[in-house]
């Protein structure tokens, strides 16, 4: 039988003794609490699948006479509770119910001991000469790190802590010429102390590995101070007062490794503060640019060939984004390579869809910065295209549009052959998204203009899928996206248009031919079997098996390819498609909207009105900078 709590021999006696009379376990449960040891730290929580009656009973009295209890108390799933009352009258075969263990709720770390803090005098009530000394013991007074896992342990000192934070945050702001030399290490001491720690694993302590798009993130409990030291730090950054040469000393290439650490943190308010940070280290110091991309490089590299796990790539692209945008031209070797090695490979991530926009914006710009790179871009997407993931190749074909909306004619031409070929397979998929986000390239207008320019290459290759799809697809709403499809064929060129068409028909004959030639072929085999049957006495068991296999093989269709003609076609359908394309009217068809997949949103109501509440780093200190003017 497992126990609640960790108790000594003292109390494992005393609870064996609760069971003989209840005089005995008050008493024993009074020495349980004065031999416990009043210290939190390195308590493991683990769940208890089985407790029984008698037990609980036990850990009820014990969780309201001694802290400890009272977290173990916690981690016992309600459910235990019920089953374990209902145990005396259940049936043996019934399978228990045994409730998930929660992930940890907080990378939280190394805790200061039981220290009691009292509050400074504020900077206003000091002489200015003192006011540097007091702006030191403040942010010694915010190195304490409490535990917030127990919201009722030390109120009073994270509350202390939290006024101490606002107050250093309002005297930075406020005044000038106070960020002096020996106050650059004590600050980089305060932001390491509260916010550089290990980032637990994203796995659950029983169960499977976190999925960041079906888990709810774990927010950061001690967010209250957290959110105000990185407020600090980027007030410290962005002061007129500050020195980057001083702060050169401190703010190192081991300072940004961890931060870079930080970006793996499950919590979205947290990577969010890390990304304008991280940002506004990057244009301040410029000695630390090539290490903050090399190093951003390691973890794409991490997660593309390791283990495809982190929380921060969307928030680092983000910063990639903005960072390429400022590239000088002609672009370095290194950015060229950058792109071919890391962004196209990151298309082929597991969770692509949590930091694809990112991924997409970062390789546009890259386009728009050298043309010349379109070639080798759209040529490894279509060789990391997804087989068989809908969603990621609804994706994909974004991305493309996205390309083709800003290529170039003459970078068009080199790989206007591989994209619509891979169109063509797009357009004759089953999967209704992928066939219909295929089809809205032909409402570009920029798309179509580059059709019509290079109409004899890509004709050939989309003309049968379309004309296929145009009464074969399962789905109706694709019906109408191929008659518009056609009916722009029909206006760019009639001629190739009836060219094509008159050649689909010759194509459907001669598959017809050759079917039929194949079927004769077989008669003939088998009329000569039957003869020699006869001359050499062969029974006819084993001419009916020959018979059935050419007949089975006579009637077997050749597979087709999504861009052959169907040899089931007649002509009168496909004279009766074109009187139905003529009466088409392109205004009267109906756009589907398009929406680019989200990541899935946190169900749990804290965790959604936490995240709602979050407001960006930019927003606080734009916020309170409009507020300090007009007042």
């Amino acid at each position: 039988m497992l126990s609640i709590t960790k108790n000594k021999p003292s109390d494992s006696s005393g609870s064996s003794k609760s069971s003989k009379s209840s005089k005995n376990s008050e008493k024993n449960n009074e020495n349980g609490k004065d031999q416990q040891t009043p210290k939190r730290e390195g308590i493991k929580k683990e769940p208890v699948p089985s407790v029984a009656p008698n037990t609980t009973a036990k850990a009820s009295k014990e969780s309201h006479e001694s802290k400890q209890s009272q977290n173990d108390a916690k981690e016992i799933p309600k459910v235990m509770n019920q089953i374990s009352r209902l145990k005396q009258n259940s049936i043996k075969d019934a399978i228990p119910v045994i409730k998930a263990p929660k992930r940890q709720a907080s990378s939280r770390f190394h805790v200061t001991g039981q220290i009691e803090l009292e509050k400074l005098v504020k900077f206003k009530d000091v002489p200015p000469s003192d006011r540097q000394e007091l702006f030191i013991k403040k942010l010694n007074l915010c190195n304490v790190i409490f535990d917030f896992t127990d919201p009722e342990s030390n109120v009073k000192g994270k509350e202390i802590k939290r006024q101490t934070l606002i107050e250093l945050v309002d005297y930075i702001t406020n005044n000038k010429g106070v960020i002096t030399e020996p106050l650059y290490p004590e600050i980089i001491k305060m932001f390491s102390t509260n916010l550089f720690r290990t980032i637990p694993p994203q796995v659950n302590p029983e169960g499977d590995a976190f999925d960041p798009e079906d888990d709810e993130p774990v927010l950061e409990v001690a967010w209250p101070h957290l959110q105000i030291v990185y407020e600090f730090f980027l007030r410290f950054i962005e002061s007129p007062d500050f020195n980057t040469n001083i702060g050169k000393r401190y703010i190192d290439q081991h300072f940004i490794i961890c931060i870079l650490e930080l970006f793996d943190s499950e919590d979205p308010r947290e990577r969010d503060f890390l990304k304008t940070t991280l940002h506004r280290i990057y244009g301040k110091f410029l000695n630390l640019r090539a290490f903050i991309r090399r190093s951003i490089n390691y973890i794409f590299f991490q997660y593309i060939y390791e283990n495809e796990r982190h929380n921060g790539i969307a928030e680092l692209l983000e910063i990639l984004g903005s960072i390429i945008n400022g590239f000088a031209l002609p672009l370095k070797e290194e950015h060229k390579i950058f792109l071919i090695r890391v962004l196209i490979p990151l298309h082929k991530g597991k969770y692509l869809a949590l930091y694809h926009p990112q991924l997409a914006y970062c390789v546009v710009q890259f386009l728009e910065k050298d043309p010349t790179l379109t070639e080798p871009v759209v040529l490894g997407l279509l060789r990391l295209w997804p087989k068989v993931n809908s969603s990621k190749e609804v994706m994909f074909l974004n991305e493309i549009e996205e390309i083709l909306d800003i290529i170039d004619p003459q970078e068009f031409v080199k790989i206007q052959v591989p994209l619509f070929n891979q169109l063509a397979k797009c357009v004759s998929s089953s999967h209704f998204q992928v066939a219909e986000r295929a089809l809205f390239y032909w409402n570009n207008d920029y798309i179509l203009n580059l059709i019509s320019d290079n109409a004899n290459v890509i004709l050939p290759i989309m003309f049968t899928p379309l004309y296929k799809n145009s009464k074969a697809h399962w789905n109706p709403s694709i019906h109408s996206l191929v008659y518009n499809a056609l009916k722009l064929i029909m206006e760019i060129s009639p001629k190739l248009f009836d060219e094509y068409s008159n050649q689909y028909k010759e194509n459907r004959q001669i598959k017809k031919q050759i079917q039929q030639e194949r079927e004769e072929k077989w008669k003939i085999i088998e009329q000569l079997a039957k003869e020699r049957a006869e001359k050499n006495h062969i029974s006819m068991v084993d001419i009916e098996e020959s018979s059935n296999a050419s007949n089975y093989l006579s009637n077997k269709q050749v597979p087709l390819s999504p861009i052959s003609p169907n040899i089931d076609d007649t002509e009168e359908n496909m004279d009766k498609l074109t009187k139905e394309l003529e009466k088409v009217n392109p205004d009267e068809i109906i756009e589907v909207p398009r929406f680019r997949k989200k990541s899935i949103l946190p169900v749990n109501e804290q965790i959604l009105s936490e995240l709602t509440k979050h407001k960006s780093l930019d927003k606080i200190i734009n916020s309170k900078d409009k507020n300090c003017d007009k007042e």
